[in-house]
C-alpha cells in the first residue's frame, strides 16, 4: 500500500545507524511535527519525494574516514539549499557534512562519551540570539572530531575540552550537533529542538492525528477497488484491532477479519477476544482453530528467529485458505490483507520488505513484518506503519474504540512461543505459562497497577530447580516474572514493584501452579535486553 501524501512541514530524518534515531522521530512527533526515518544512504529522488521542510542527519556507530561510510546521496547539499531546506547533523551527521563540504574531521585524541558540559559562544541561531556564554550539560559519544570547518560555517559551541560541540552556516541553513539532543541525559535538548524547528526553520505544529486518519482512509479507498474485499489478522492486540476499525470505517462490509487461535494464546483468551469484538467492536470476524497445526510445526523448533518465520509463514497459509473461502462466498478473492504493524515492528525487523534500511542490526523478525514469506499471495494494508503505539491508541479513542480495551498491554503476534524459551511443545510448558501468566497480571490489576505498566508477562525457563514444597524434594520449573514502564516500546525501564507484592505473586504462583518451585524477576532494562525474552 502506498504511503500517505506527506506534508509540507514534514521532518525527515536520514538514518545512519544510531541507537537513538527513533528518538528524534518521538521527540519531534511531540512537537505535533510530522517526521519520518528513512535510510541515510537513499537516493535523492526518495528523499525529495518526501517534500520534507527540514532534514536531519542522525548518529552512527562510523567513521567518516571508514571507505564503506555511510553518506546522503551526491546533489543533497545543493538541492537543500536551492530548496530552502535546512540541514540538521547530529554527530555523525555533524561529521558528514564537514568532511563533505571540504572541512576536516580526524580521529579525536581525547574521546567525548557521556556527560559533558558545552558552552554556548556568542550568538547564534541553533542556540538562538539570547545563550551567547550559555553552559548546559549534553550527552556525547562520539571519536572523531571536527577541526577544520568549511568555508561558511562557525563554531557556535564548544565542549570543556575544546571540540566543536555546535557548528552552523546561517547563509546555507546547515546546522550541526556534536551531541544528541533527544535525548533525556542533555536536559535542554528538546529546547534546542524545539526553538531550531519553529524560530529557525518555521515549521508548523499543525500534525493531528485526525488528519493522519482522513488520509488513511483516502489512501486505503484509492488502494482498494470498491468491488475487492479484504482480510484483516486480528490478534486480539490493540493495534490490530485499531487497524480493522480504522480500514472497516473506510470500506464497511468488505472488510473480513479473522481470529486465530493458533494455540499460543494466554489463559482463556479466545473467549475473552471473540466476546469483546462481538459484543464492543462489532467487527465481523470469524474464528477459526489452528492450534494443532501450528504446534505440529513448532515441534521441536528452539531458535525464536525460526519460530517467528514459521508462525508467520503459517498465518500467512490460514489467511490465504479464508480468501479463497471469501472467493466461494462473493465471487471475487480478497487481495489485500490488513496487518497491525507499527513504527517500531518496521525499525526492529530492519531491513523489512520494501524498506532499504541498511546501518543497524536486525533487532528480531516480527511475524507480520520480517517473518512473511517471500511468495505471499495477499498484498499487505499497514495502516499504522508510521505509527508509535501511544500514537496507535490516540487513534484509537478517535475511532471510539473502548478505552479498556485501547489500554491492553501488548501482546507479541508469535504469542506464548516467545515467552516459552526453547520447544514451545515440550512436556506442559504453554499450560504452567498460562497458569503463571494469568496469576501475574490478575495481581497487578488487584493492586492497581495495571495502567501504570507498559507490558507485564510471565516467561518459561528451559530449566528446572530443586526445591521443597510439601515437606519433599522438588524437582521442577523456573519461571521468570517481567514487567517495564516504556512510552513507545522502543527503550524500556523495569518496573518497581514493591517487595510484598512480589511475595505474594511468588506463594500465588508456587501454590497454586503445579510444577513450579521458583520465581525470579527480569530487572533489565531496554537496552540492553529487548522487551520480550526471544
Amino acid at each position: 500500500m502506498e504511503t500517505p501524501t506527506m506534508k509540507p512541514d514534514t521532518v525527515l530524518i536520514l538514518d545512519y545507524g544510531s541507537q537513538y534515531t527513533h528518538l528524534i522521530t518521538r521527540r519531534i512527533r511531540s512537537l505535533n511535527v510530522f517526521s519520518l526515518v528513512i535510510s541515510g544512504t537513499s537516493s535523492l529522488k526518495s528523499i525529495t519525494s518526501y517534500n520534507p521542510r527540514v532534514v536531519i542527519l542522525s548518529g552512527g556507530p562510523h567513521s567518516v574516514h571508514a571507505l564503506d561510510a555511510p553518506s546522503f546521496p551526491e546533489g543533497f547539499i545543493e538541492w537543500a539549499e536551492s530548496n530552502g531546506v535546512s540541514v540538521l547533523g547530529i554527530c555523525y551527521g555533524l561529521q558528514l557534512i564537514v568532511q563533505k563540504l571540504g572541512g576536516v574531521v580526524v580521529e579525536g585524541e581525547s574521546k567525548e562519551y557521556g556527560k559533558m558540559e558545552i558552552e554556548v559562544k556568542g550568538k547564534s541561531e541553533i542556540f538562538g540570539s539570547e545563550s551567547g556564554g550559555e553552559k548546559q550539560m549534553v550527552w556525547m559519544s562520539h571519536g572523531d572530531e571536527a577541526v577544520k570547518l568549511p568555508e561558511g560555517f562557525e563554531v557556535v559551541a564548544q565542549s570543556a575540552q575544546g571540540a566543536v560541540a555546535a557548528l552552523e552556516s546561517r547563509k546555507k541553513k546547515i546546522y550541526g550537533l556534536q551531541y544528541h539532543p533527544e535525548v533525556t541525559h542533555s536536559p535542554k535538548g528538546m529546547e534546542t529542538l524545539r526553538h531550531f524547528l519553529f524560530d529557525v526553520c518555521g515549521v508548523s505544529a499543525d500534525w493531528k492525528m485526525e488528519d493522519l486518519m482522513e488520509e488513511e482512509i483516502k489512501v486505503i479507498n484509492k488502494t482498494v477497488a470498491s468491488d475487492e474485499h479484504v482480510i484483516c489478522a486480528l490478534s486480539g492486540g490493540v493495534d490490530s484491532t485499531v487497524a480493522a476499525t480504522l480500514v472497516h470505517k473506510a470500506i464497511g462490509d468488505r472488510l473480513h477479519c479473522i481470529f486465530v487461535d493458533n494455540g499460543l494464546l494466554r489463559y482463556k483468551e479466545q473467549e475473552r477476544v471473540m466476546d469483546t469484538f462481538e459484543r464492543d467492536l462489532h467487527l465481523p470476524v470469524t474464528c477459526v482453530d489452528a492450534s494443532e497445526r501450528f504446534l505440529s510445526e513448532l515441534k521441536g523448533v528452539v531458535d525464536p528467529e525460526t519460530k517467528r518465520k514459521i508462525i508467520g509463514g503459517e498465518f500467512i497459509n490460514i489467511f490465504d485458505q479464508f480468501a479463497q473461502e471469501l472467493e466461494k462466498k462473493h465471487g471475487k478473492k480478497p487481495a489485500f490483507l490488513v496487518q497491525g504493524t507499527l513504527y517500531p515492528d518496521v525499525i526492529e525487523s530492519c531491513p523489512p520488505p520494501g524498506t532499504d534500511r541498511t546501518h543497524s542490526h536486525t533487532i528480531k523478525s516480527h511475524h507480520n513484518v520480517g517473518g512473511l514469506p517471500k511468495d505471499m499471495k495477499l498484498k499487505l494494508i499497514e495502516p499504522l506503519k508510521l505509527l508509535f503505539k501511544d500514537e496507535v491508541r490516540e487513534l484509537g479513542r478517535i475511532l471510539n474504540v473502548p478505552v479498556g480495551f485501547l489500554k491492553r498491554h501488548p501482546f507479541p503476534g508469535p504469542g506464548l512461543a516467545v515467552r516459552v524459551l526453547g520447544d514451545v511443545t515440550q512436556g506442559n510448558a504453554l499450560e504452567v505459562l498460562r497458569q503463571v501468566d494469568e496469576i501475574f497480571i490478575q495481581s497487578i490489576r488487584d493492586a492497581g497497577l495495571y495502567d501504570s505498566i507498559w507490558q507485564a508477562f510471565a516467561v518459561f525457563l528451559p530449566v528446572r530447580s530443586v526445591g521443597v514444597q510439601g515437606d519433599k524434594r522438588t524437582h521442577s520449573h523456573v519461571v521468570a516474572l517481567r514487567a517495564v514502564t516504556s512510552q513507545d516500546g522502543m527503550t524500556a525501564d523495569w518496573f518497581n514493584f514493591e517487595h510484598k507484592f512480589l511475595d505474594d505473586v511468588s506463594r500465588k504462583i508456587c501454590n497454586s501452579v503445579q510444577g513450579v518451585n521458583r520465581v525470579v524477576l527480569d530487572i533489565t532494562s531496554k537496552p540492553p535486553s529487548t522487551i520480550e525474552w526471544e
